[in-house]
């Protein structure tokens, strides 16, 4: 299993130091453009995780870490949902720095902190449940990346993966595949204006993998009760996992 494969990247190191800056140049109208680009639909998208995760979410004392954070959107939602503690990382500063304006904004309680997801500065079995919108695809290792939230999950955690995918119907995929490759780019650029960040975001759909075989991956990475759903015609797919009892890696 690999990971993001930004053009020119010849290892993993450039790859991440490719998304990092790719991702800070692109900060300060990201959410703009993603929410013209989706018609707004993203919002839908996190309300639905944040939904499915409530179990986890109400349980006493619950912690979540919300991996790859961004500017935080997902991440309010969760602050929303009820858990005990909500944690937010990402490791792209301009990002961050986003995040943590608006989590004042709103006055929600949510700590910051920088990192890698594929080494987080966190003890094993730290958190009741790990969640990532729109970034695991992104990660420089796949497998890492897994083996990395198995580590941080307690007993029974659940860790959920928001990311892109094609749709199963031929017809809409066509379509799709359609606007992210012809119209994404252009309209995305010109919002951003950064028209490489636009143009890697239907390759990187392209090359990651399918739904079914994320979830062969998470479960070969040790999750068990592994599960995913199509959502918006399979435009994106939820990945749920629960940490096993069995020792971390």
């Amino acid at each position: 299993m690999k990971g993001a494969t930004p053009a020119g990247a010849r290892t993993e190191q450039e790859a991440a130091r490719w998304v990092r800056g790719m991702f800070g140049r692109v900060a300060p109208r990201y959410d703009l453009a993603n929410h013209l680009l989706s018609f707004n639909i993203d919002r839908r998208w996190r309300r639905h995780t944040v939904q499915r995760l409530r179990p986890v979410l109400e349980r006493p004392g619950a912690r979540a870490l919300d991996l790859c954070c961004g500017t935080g959107d997902l991440l309010l939602e969760l602050c929303r949902g009820g858990a005990g503690e909500v944690f937010g990382s990402d490791f792209c500063h301009p990002m961050l720095v986003a995040a943590g304006e608006k989590v004042a904004r709103r006055r929600a309680s949510a700590p910051l902190f920088e990192a890698d997801a594929l080494r987080l500065p966190v003890a094993d079995r730290s958190f009741d449940l790990l969640t990532m919108a729109f970034g695991f695809r992104n990660l420089a290792n796949y497998q890492a990346g897994l083996a990395e939230m198995r580590r941080v999950l307690r007993p029974g955690g659940v860790a959920a993966i928001l990311e892109f995918s094609q749709p199963p119907n031929a017809a809409f995929r066509a379509l799709y595949n359609f606007y992210s490759r012809r119209i994404l780019p252009w309209i995305g650029g010109a919002l951003s204006g950064s028209r490489d960040a636009y143009t890697y975001l239907p390759e990187s759909v392209q090359k990651f993998p399918s739904a079914q075989e994320l979830a062969e991956d998470m479960r070969r990475a040790g999750f068990a009760r592994v599960s995913f759903e199509y959502l918006t015609g399979g435009i994106v797919a939820l990945h749920l996992g629960y940490s096993t009892t069995a020792p971390a890696f």
